[in-house]
């Protein structure tokens, strides 16, 4: 299978988006899927179009991409953080 390229991004590309990539490596471990992780502001998605297979984000955007866009904003909250990581896991394993 090939490596899947996820987009995390939040709108600065600092604080929040660490906590999110933090799970995504993990669970990636976890699962023994081969990720490359890039952690970027929102306003930098446009650059990495042609590139990436998913975009995690704790940023609010209305823009389409080409690929699927998960809303990680309970990472934040803390609310529901487990189903968030359900559906990254599933997008990772497709």
């Amino acid at each position: 299978m090939a490596k899947k390229t996820v987009l995390v991004a939040c709108g600065a590309g600092i604080a929040t988006s660490t906590v999110v990539n933090s799970a995504i490596e993990e669970m990636a471990k976890e699962h023994n899927l081969d990720i490359n992780l890039v952690q970027i502001k929102i306003a930098e998605v446009n650059s990495y179009v042609d590139t990436a297979d998913l975009l995690v984000t704790t940023a609010m955007t209305k823009t389409e991409y080409p690929f699927p866009v998960i809303n990680a904003r309970t990472f934040l909250t803390g609310i529901g953080v487990e189903d968030t990581k359900q559906q990254i896991l599933e997008e990772l394993k497709k």
